[in-house]
Parts: C-alpha cells; structure tokens; sequence
C-alpha cells in the first residue's frame, strides 16, 4: 500500500493548535469517534430526527464552503461542485466520484467507495442505508452552483444503493428534482 501526503493544505497554529485549510477552521479526529457519535444520535433521536438535523446542517455547510472556496480558488459553476467531490474525497469521508452531472439542471449520479458509515461496521451488515448523512451535501453544494450559474434548482438526494448491505461495493446517490415523484425525502433547507 502506498501512502501519500494530503493534498489539503493543513496549518497549524503553534500558540492554539488550531488547524486550518484554506483559511477555514478544521478539527482533526479519530474516525470512530466521529461514527460513534454520529450511530449515537441516530439511536437517542431515532433515525428519521436524525436524518432530517444531518441534512439541514449538511445542505447549510455545504453552500457555505461552496460559496468560500469559490472565490478562494476562483471558480464558478460545475466546477466547484467537482472542487467539493475532490476535496471531501481527500478529507476522509470516503471516494466520491461524479458519475454524471448535468450542468443545465442540476441532477446528477455520485459514487461513493470507502464510505466512514461502511467501513466503521468492519464488514457487519445492515438492511438500511448507513449513509444518508451525505443526503443534504449534494443539493446544497448544487443549488450553489445554480445560483452561481444563475439558476434556481430545487433539487434532493437519494441513497439509491448502499455498500452497507452486503450486496454492493460501493454507494451510489442520485441528486433530482425536488419535486420529482419517485419516493425521496425531499429535505430542504436554505442557508
């Protein structure tokens, strides 16, 4: 196995310790703890509660970084959403790849190998999809690109295929409509 260096840019400031990339605050942690905290939410909360807090807060963070790396790396439309695939793939969250992306509507096709939700179970198997946290990730850093491109997309995702059951190897979300009729969520929150 080869191992690489990351190609996030991580400052540490020696008087707090903090971290930093891109200028932005970051925390550095154990995946299990991370997971363990994520699994024990979902259980006090029941999964439903839970999906619906980690989808509005992920859609908001995710336009937000959107919006800041935009003008730190100066891009604009798709190719900031492609940035944000490249760059939680190099945060260890797992390998996102754009299977498709349609730059005149919004709808696209992501997927995910590696993801934490998967690899935290050490090959145990589950009948729901683990990794509906990424649900709110996509429709936030898309919207802001169609409010970039100067489009208003009303957009959801969808966990259409989960490595966790045993069956697949890899994860795969759909991003659509909102108002598509096709059994999604339809979570949204604007920032």
């Amino acid at each position: 196995m080869t191992s690489f260096d990351p190609e996030v840019p991580i400052r540490v400031d020696p008087e707090t310790g903090s971290w930093t990339t891109d200028g932005l605050p970051m925390v550095y942690l154990p995946r299990h703890f991370y997971v363990n905290h994520h699994d024990a939410f979902a259980a006090a909360l029941g999964r439903e509660a839970h999906a619906q807090i980690l989808y509005d807060a992920g859609y908001k963070s995710a336009w937000q970084w959107c919006e800041k790396e935009s003008v730190k790396h100066r891009l604009g439309g798709g190719a900031v959403f492609l940035h944000y695939m490249k760059r939680i793939s190099q945060r260890g969250w797992g390998q996102f790849t754009v299977e498709s992306f349609d730059e005149a509507t919004g709808f696209a096709r992501v997927r995910l190998d590696h993801s934490i939700y998967v690899c935290h179970q050490h090959g145990s198997v589950s009948d729901a999809g683990l990794c509906y946290a990424f649900d709110g990730w996509f429709p936030g850093s898309l919207e802001w690109v169609g409010k970039n491109l100067g489009l208003k997309w009303r957009l959801s995702a969808s966990e259409i295929q989960c490595a966790g059951n045993g069956i697949h190897d890899h994860c795969i979300f759909s991003i659509h409509s909102r108002d598509d009729k096709d059994g999604t969520r339809g979570r949204h929150s604007a920032p």
